[in-house]
């Protein structure tokens, strides 16, 4: 994730922060990077800030969200002016760069909760769940404020508890990435709520499995970009940003399960494509090591005239 600070107005700074996501051998990781930008992060200035700051070249980009959340900066804790974030969202294909300071890192080590592929991770039996239990019978069965503007807002900790992480008879809403994070943060179970209250870690052996605190509440923004990408799936072909130009249909998938989280089933995934018109056969075959060759595919642009929402779809929810 890349920040940038511009001066001071009034009293009010706003930073400026790309969540740069690319998928490489099938694990979506997110560039972290320090720097400085101009004021203006939008359409062409924002690809020309962060080219010159990374080398690279952003195809696709969207504003993702303004985080402004009151204390959310030490500066603002320590008597400094309030401090909102704008937020963008870019999606690439992994490269090499030259950066001080810049590193690609694994978004599931940053949200492992997050990654079902291998089935449910046991982080969410062996510490979510437990801690959880005892957050929610502390705080009783009553409504609580949350921080969050989801619809679970309000009910009691336990219900929404159950309804982010799937608990119970309850299936699992890939797209509730925030929601999970927030709930997690108000439990005290993330390295950044102890923090930011000033506070020792409450989480114990829970807070420890739940991958590194981020810098200000950059793994906040960091899930409202995956839950973002992720409800994209359905209804954008943003997938095809993160492949070359060619592609085999093997590789599709593990883009698509990367980004969800899920594992999913090759021939009913493939079907899926094929009635979607998503993509057209070049004509050419990949040699690969060990194998049958395998046929190269590639993004097939007429859809976008075709239809108003081609994306390549996922179930909402399940076990």
């Amino acid at each position: 994730m890349e920040a940038a600070t511009t001066p001071a107005l009034g009293e009010v700074t706003v930073d400026l922060a790309a969540v740069i996501l690319a998928v490489t051998e099938g694990s979506p990781r997110v560039l972290t990077v320090q720097g400085e930008a101009d004021a203006e992060w939008a359409g062409e200035a924002g690809r020309r800030w962060v080219a010159e700051r990374t080398g690279m070249q952003l195809g696709y980009v969207e504003q993702l969200y303004t985080f402004g959340d009151a204390g959310r900066d030490p500066r603002e804790r320590a008597a400094g002016a309030r401090v909102l974030s704008v937020a963008y969202l870019a999606l690439v294909r992994e490269q090499a760069f030259e950066a001080a300071g810049a590193t690609w890192r694994d978004v599931y080590e940053l949200l492992p909760w997050e990654d079902r592929r291998g089935g449910e991770p046991e982080v969410l039996a062996q510490a979510i769940e437990p801690a959880l239990s005892r957050w929610w019978l502390a705080a009783g069965d009553e409504p609580t404020a949350s921080t969050t503007t989801l619809d679970t807002a309000g009910g009691s900790p336990r219900e929404r508890a159950e309804v982010a992480f799937g608990l119970g008879d309850l299936g699992w809403d890939s797209q509730r990435v925030l929601e999970r994070y927030e709930l997690l943060y108000e439990a005290g179970l993330v390295g950044e709520a102890g923090r930011d209250a000033g506070e020792p870690e409450r989480g114990g052996h829970a807070q420890a499995r739940l991958g590194k605190a981020m810098a200000l509440d950059h793994r906040r923004i960091l899930a409202t970009a995956l839950g973002r990408v992720r409800g994209k799936l359905s209804y954008r072909p943003v997938v095809f940003e993160l492949l070359p130009e060619q592609f085999t249909l093997s590789a599709l998938q593990r883009v698509v399960e990367a980004l969800a989280g899920l594992r999913l089933h090759k021939q009913n995934f493939r079907r899926l494509v094929d009635r979607a018109g998503l993509v057209e056969p070049t004509g050419v075959q990949a040699h690969t090591a060990r194998g049958r060759p395998a046929e190269l595919f590639c993004f097939r642009r007429e859809v976008l005239r075709e239809r108003p929402a081609p994306g390549v779809g996922l179930p909402r929810s399940g076990r």
